[in-house]
Order: C-alpha cells, then sequence, then structure tokens
C-alpha cells in the first residue's frame, strides 16, 4: 500500500483483535491527550509573545535590526524542535521521520506561516531579504534535492551544509553591525554627534532572559504537542513518513507558527517573515546537515521525498521571490493563497497515502486550473497596482 498508508493492514488487524473494548480503551486515552494538546499550545502562545518581545527589544538595545535577529536568534531558537526531533529520529533508527519534519516544516514556514501571518496583516519584506536570504534558501533548497538525488545524504554532504550555516551567520550578524556603524557616522555628520545609547547592561540582560524564556517556553510546549499528537497518529497506524511530512512536520513548526503570528500582531514585521526565512535555512543546513553529519553512513532519503516532497520545497521557495519582489511585502490575497496551497499539499498526502484515484484529479487541478490561475491572477494585480502606484493592500480613498 506504499510508504504512505495511512491505516496499515496490520493496524485494521490489530484493531479487528482488540475489538470494542480495544478501541474504547484508545479513545478512553485522548481526554487527557487534548489536555496535553491545549496546555501546550497555551505555552507555546504565551512563550511567543514573550520571545517577540524581549527579541524586538534586544535588537534596539544591541544596536542590530529586528531582521537580523529574526534570521538567526529566533529563528534558530523556534527551530530548535526540529533539531532535536530529526536528531533523536536519526539516531533511533527513524530517518524517514527526520527528512519528512525538515521537509515539511519548510513548506509549512512558508504557506500556513506566512499565510496565516499576512492574513492578520499584510507583511513588509525588505531588500536583504530579497536579495540575499530568499535566494540562498532557494540555493539551499536545490542543493538538498542534488544532494538527495542518489537517496542519501552523506556524512560529507551533512558536513559542507552545516558549514554553509556558520558562513551564513557570520556574514549577516557582520553585515548588520556595519550597516549600524554606518548609520552612526551619518548621524554624526549631521549633527556632530552619534545618537544616544539608551541601552544599558541590565536592559541587554533583562531581554536576553526574557528571549531565552521565550524559546524554552516555546520547545516545552512544542514538544508536549508533538509528543501528543504523534502518540494518537500512531495509535491510528499512520506511517512513519507521514507523520514527518504533516504531524511533526507542523507540530515542530509550531513556534515558528506563534512567534510569526505574534509577530505580525504586534507590528514586527521583520521578526515575522525573517523567522520564516530564516528557519528554512536552519532546518536544511543545521537540521539535515548536523544530522547527517552525526549519523553514520549519512541520512537515507524516501523515493517519494525525492520525487514530490523536496521538489515541492523548492517550488514553495521559489514562489516567494515573485511575491517578495512586486510590492516588498505579502498581501492578504497571497497569503490567502499560500493557505489554499498547503491545504492542497496536505490533501495530496492524504490521497496518496489512501492509494485513492482522486489524487490524479487533484494533480490535475492544481497543475492545470490552480496554478495558472494564480499566475494570471498574479500578473494582471501587479499590473494593476504598478498603474495606479498603489500596493494592493493599501487603503481605498
Amino acid at each position: 500500500m506504499g510508504p504512505r498508508c495511512v491505516l496499515t493492514v496490520q493496524t485494521l488487524q490489530q484493531w479487528s483483535v482488540y475489538g470494542v473494548a480495544g478501541i474504547h480503551s484508545i479513545i478512553s486515552e485522548l481526554p487527557l491527550t487534548v489536555l496535553i494538546l491545549i496546555v501546550g499550545l497555551v505555552i507555546l502562545t504565551v512563550g511567543a509573545e514573550v520571545l517577540v518581545r524581549g527579541a524586538s527589544r534586544l535588537a534596539i538595545a544591541c544596536r542590530i535590526s529586528p531582521l537580523v535577529v529574526g534570521l538567526t536568534v529566533v529563528a534558530f531558537g523556534t527551530s530548535a524542535p526540529e533539531l532535536v526531533v530529526s536528531m533523536r529520529s536519526a539516531l533511533g533508527g527513524d530517518p524517514e521521520v527526520a527528512v519528512g519534519n525538515v521537509v515539511g516544516s519548510n513548506i509549512a514556514n512558508v504557506l500556513l506561516i506566512l499565510g496565516l501571518a499576512a492574513l492578520i496583516t499584510p507583511l513588509t519584506v525588505s531588500q536583504q531579504l530579497i536579495r540575499l536570504d530568499v535566494p540562498l534558501m532557494i540555493a539551499a533548497s536545490m542543493a538538498v534535492a542534488v544532494m538527495a538525488w542518489d537517496g542519501n545524504i552523506s556524512q560529507m554532504e551533512g558536513a559542507v551544509l552545516f558549514a554553509a550555516l556558520i558562513w551564513y551567520n557570520v556574514w549577516v550578524v557582520r553585515k548588520s553591525r556595519q550597516e549600524s556603524k554606518a548609520i552612526e557616522e551619518e548621524y554624526a555628520r549631521e549633527f556632530g554627534s552619534v545618537p544616544p545609547d539608551g541601552a544599558t547592561s541590565k536592559m541587554i540582560l533583562t531581554n536576553a532572559l526574557l528571549l531565552v524564556a521565550g524559546l524554552v517556553m516555546l520547545v516545552v510546549g512544542a514538544n508536549m504537542f508533538v509528543s501528543s499528537a504523534v502518540t494518537i497518529a500512531r495509535t491510528l497506524g499512520v506511517s512513519e513518513l507521514v507523520i514527518g511530512l504533516t504531524l511533526v512536520a507542523v507540530g515542530t513548526s509550531l513556534p515558528e507558527v506563534a512567534t510569526s503570528l505574534v509577530a505580525a500582531y504586534r507590528g514586527e514585521r521583520d521578526i515575522a517573515v525573517g523567522n520564516v526565512v530564516g528557519s528554512n535555512l536552519f532546518n536544511i543546513l543545521c537540521v539535515l546537515g548536523l544530522t547527517g553529519t552525526c549519523v553514520k553512513g549519512g541520512i537515507p532519503i524516501p523515493e517519494s521525498a525525492v520525487t514530490f516532497d523536496i521538489p515541492v520545497m523548492i517550488l514553495v521557495s521559489l514562489a516567494c521571490l515573485p511575491v517578495f519582489v512586486a510590492f516588498h511585502q505579502i498581501a492578504r490575497w497571497e497569503g490567502l493563497l499560500f493557505l489554499l496551497y498547503y491545504i492542497a499539499y496536505n490533501a495530496n498526502i492524504a490521497l496518496t497515502a489512501m492509494n485513492s484515484p482522486k489524487v490524479e484529479a487533484l494533480h490535475f487541478a492544481v497543475m492545470w486550473i490552480a496554478a495558472p490561475i494564480t499566475v494570471i491572477a498574479f500578473i494582471l494585480n501587479y499590473g494593476f497596482h504598478r498603474a495606479t502606484n498603489r500596493p494592493p493592500d493599501a487603503p481605498q480613498e
């Protein structure tokens, strides 16, 4: 029935043996699991609020742009669950979960998180993201596709990915510091002095502690959600790859979801977008890179991931460029479009897992109806608003 079989024959046989009493036993455990899910979501929400407050204030105190904080500290912190889950899965003999977790998380980060955040408020996209970070995200996704083509990401390839992460972080931080220094020099030339530094060691320490506390709460809340969700899925006989691509991918992306939504609501749009792009880079370069380096023989890649899921990850990354370049923002209708495509992606996983003949109809609808309409709508929208010199979500006169 394929690697994505949701309800396996073995599971159905077990259920037939368990009978009504066994099914009742499973159902009786659900309230506690649901309670853990709810508590985990509450911890995630509170942790995201604390994290965004600490990160935005720390950026000001250290004279580093909020975008850089979103691309580095916040992105890496919210991606910690992906690293923990992937390392534990790969070392524990479940490499499919590790791969599905990274690929599924990257798809969810763009389509689900940016989609939801853009519905709250149009998201401003900085020039740095368009010129550097998004192209790097695309290049990293393509590099994974090349490395995975032979069905394995070797230890050497993993080391290359991890080395690229170190280079990226050093470059981003140094560039931000240089820009801050240039701004101070311009200020001094104009006004004869440097801008006042309101930051104190106490302020920096306080906001750093807030950031760490938020990260800890995000990791704890995500772990509570993932562990309970995976327990339910495995009880129902969901395959390991499907768990990695859906429940684990979305579950470990919950820190990014919570952080980006709270950041968008609070007006910290650079953190909201930078968190997503930085998390995707971290997932590929660190999670896959470090996992591939540490696991003897590297990480085996399932054929379905090579032929479908990784190409989808690349397409999703490529879709960011025209959306971002048009008006340097993600409009609400584009956010809704991202969400609809994410629903279609998960519907494809479910239909493929059940060997449903409807999957071919879904592929046809997406490739030959939805995709062309999307491209045409984007071109028309871009042309209209360029002609009127008004961004898509500007207020009507």
